[in-house]
């Protein structure tokens, strides 16, 4: 059976005027309807890279990611994205930032303020309609960016370190929030995460990726019940788990790192030597 999503063997390489950077390579997966997938990793590993290439805003160098068996060439309407920055809109209130994708989508004013209205009231942020960004804590910011993100009614939900940009209070409280939203709606969501707790207390499957360039180094599934206790046996095993595959990658690359320092000083010496 084909999955949701599909990555396919994606590769991302940049190049500047003195290099080569390879981001990504080889990567494949898939997501199955209704799945919460996280993909964690070193940093700079290419996660948000990824991500981008699976929203649409970004192409890969080789492979392609397709939804429902169609390729993802631009941004689809039945994928919207949560953005670790907020990226809301300063001049327009909570309400009309909900809209915004609505409205894009050619609404009807009335049709988009009942669909965005139910969203907020979903997020417990209804009676702040009103209100501006920069009137908002950045949890409440975060909470409208989740709203608008469901407000399109998406198949499918990408969030880019959504819960790294608040406090550790407001983050467990957003984390709780969208396992709801999750339960409630059975909406596909994949987030991307350095948070390794926070990636096994939501997902049911774990993306781990290698050092740059980023690779599939392993894929966990999570089968712990709801809610999760990060004092469980179960819960510890699998972050030792994804922890030591981490830790592998980090050494690796500073052995390479060194390796490559050596290469460079060798050559100076050589070429200080003709």
């Amino acid at each position: 059976m084909t999955s949701q999503m599909e990555v396919l063997d994606v590769s991302k390489v940049y190049w500047d005027s003195e290099k080569v950077m390879s981001a990504l390579q080889s990567i494949t997966f898939g997501i199955e309807r209704g799945q919460f997938v996280c993909i964690v990793g070193p940093s700079g590993c290419g996660k948000s890279t990824l991500l981008k290439i699976m929203a649409g805003l970004e192409k890969p160098s080789s492979g392609e990611v397709r939804f429902e068996g169609e390729p993802i060439i631009r941004p689809h309407n039945k994928i919207s994205m949560v953005f670790q920055s907020f990226a809301l809109f300063p001049w327009r209130t909570i309400l009309e930032n909900v809209e915004f994708g609505l409205e894009t989508q050619g609404w009807s004013r009335d049709k988009r303020r009942e669909a965005a209205l139910e969203c907020l009231e979903m997020v417990g942020l209804a009676e702040c309609q009103r209100m501006y960004p920069k009137q908002l804590s950045g949890g409440m910011k975060q909470r409208v960016g989740i709203a608008r993100a469901l407000a399109v009614d998406p198949e499918i939900i990408l969030m880019d370190e959504a819960f790294s940009a608040v406090d550790e209070f407001t983050a467990e409280t957003l984390r709780e929030e969208v396992v709801e939203v999750h339960l409630n709606t059975n909406k596909t969501f994949l987030l991307v995460t350095h948070n390794l707790p926070e990636a096994i207390e939501l997902a049911d499957k774990i993306v781990v990726l290698s050092a740059r360039p980023g690779r599939v180094k392993d894929i966990l599934d999570v089968d712990l019940e709801r809610p999760r206790d990060k004092t469980g046996s179960d819960f510890v095993s699998i972050h030792k788990n994804i922890f030591y595959l981490l830790k592998e990658e980090l050494e690796s690359s500073i052995v390479k790192h060194k390796i490559r320092c050596i290469h460079e000083f060798q050559r100076l010496h050589d070429m200080e030597g003709r």
